[in-house]
């Protein structure tokens, strides 16, 4: 059994919980905002409104399979994820190292000048928030995978080096640095 599945998840004061079985979809709305997730069919989900919490469940006879069982725990972990977005949020901060490297909001995109002949515009995908303090990138919003996505996606634009150290890097990230060639005696 999933030991992941079976805990049930608490749902905060000030957070709306709907689910449309027939749709086969949830829907989360918190002071962060709203999430929507499709759910598998193998995974019964259940909102009780007087304790508060969702349940999910599997049948009997799917016990035994191993891939519901997966599904299960992930749809659990899901949703709990989503009641934490909507709650708290997500944050992911990096950080532009290199002379002359900086990040800057133009409308709905960031620009990146990392090196490149021509700056780097990546369109701010609707729900993320972008700030920029110098050269430090905040991308925060209530949805994990769009945070994430996003954050990795311009760390992916210019990895950090690991002779100098330039790039584009999580605050929280050492780069193991490496000594470079040596000339003659």
């Amino acid at each position: 059994m999933s030991r992941i599945g079976k805990k049930p998840i608490t749902v905060p004061a000030g957070v709306k919980v709907a689910i449309d079985p027939h749709a086969g979809s949830i829907r989360i709305e918190g002071p962060k905002g709203t999430l929507n997730q499709r759910l598998r069919p193998e995974v019964k989900v259940v909102w009780t409104d007087s304790e508060k919490e969702i349940v999910c469940t599997i049948d009997a006879a799917d016990a035994e399979d191993k891939q519901v069982r997966a599904y299960w725990g992930l749809t659990r972990a899901l949703i709990a994820k989503m009641v934490k977005g909507v709650t708290e949020g997500y944050e992911k901060k990096l950080e532009v190292v290199g002379v002359g490297w900086n990040a800057k909001l133009q409308g709905m995109n960031l620009v990146l000048n990392v090196g490149y002949a021509d700056p780097v515009v990546m369109p701010i995908p609707a729900g993320v928030k972008v700030e920029v303090a110098g050269a430090i990138v905040t991308v925060s919003g209530p949805d994990a995978q769009a945070v994430g996505q996003f954050a990795s996606a311009m760390r992916a634009k210019r990895k950090p080096e690991p002779y100098k150290g330039k790039g584009v890097k999580y605050v929280d990230e050492t780069i193991t640095r490496k000594q470079g060639k040596a000339f003659g005696s």
